[in-house]
């Protein structure tokens, strides 16, 4: 099950019928408190979460759900206006799984969302992939273009981060929670050194990591450049 929290009707429809067309069910609302008695009955397996709402912005129903045990973990794609970067950016520090801005594609909203529920569908997983990059987590043995990449312990779970989330994008701080712990008191460039080091070991598959300014990074394909 999919929640969309949207006031806009005609948006809110058009991802409803693309959502329900690529076999997920779903349900609307207009706004947060809608929403919240909604969850107290069941929960969703994703939310597609507005900023710009009516009373509580998405912002602050983002912050809600992520303070609370029972709705924590459940992954969110906000959606935000083309001109407010600084609101996606705050979504992903407030623990958003991934943004799309409008006006987008059909296309690219259904891929998006399909992409953060595979992320939490991985934990079984032993291989990894994406094109020519494979990631073998018995083995803990990395190949680009089929060659042994040699990488530190921290690049290893870095490129996994990455190609475990590919078309999403990380912010570094998400990263440094992830790769590195909560705990970890290094420097943020931290993070920028180690996507440094981790393109050049991978040669040419390097450029599948792409920087997203002023938010962090993301592994995707090279056409989207």
């Amino acid at each position: 099950m999919i929640y969309i929290v949207e006031d806009d009707i005609n948006i809110r429809e058009m991802e409803s019928y693309a959502l329900k067309n690529s076999g997920f069910h779903v349900v609307g609302f207009s706004d947060g408190q809608c929403f919240f008695e909604e969850c107290r009955k069941a929960l969703p397996s994703l939310v597609v979460l507005d900023i710009m709402l009516p009373g509580e912005d998405g912002l602050e129903i983002l912050k809600k759900l992520r303070q609370s045990d029972k709705t924590k973990k459940i992954p969110v794609v906000m959606v935000t206006a083309k001109t407010s970067e600084i609101d996606a950016v705050k979504g992903l520090d407030g623990g958003a799984d991934d943004y799309i801005t409008k006006p987008f594609g059909i296309m690219e909203f259904i891929s998006r969302v399909k992409a953060v529920l595979r992320r939490y569908d991985i934990s079984s997983e032993e291989v990894f992939t994406f094109e020519d990059v494979v990631l073998d987590d018995r083995k803990r043995q990395v190949t680009a273009s089929g060659k042994i990449c040699e990488l530190t312990y921290k690049e290893y779970e870095l490129l996994k981060y990455l190609v475990s989330n590919q078309g999403i994008v990380l912010s570094r701080d998400k990263i440094m929670d992830t790769v590195w712990g909560t705990d970890y008191e290094g420097e943020s460039r931290t993070v920028d050194m180690h996507i440094k080091t981790l393109r050049q070991k991978l040669g040419l598959c390097g450029a599948y990591i792409k920087t997203v300014r002023n938010v962090g990074y993301k592994i995707d394909w090279l056409k989207d450049e």
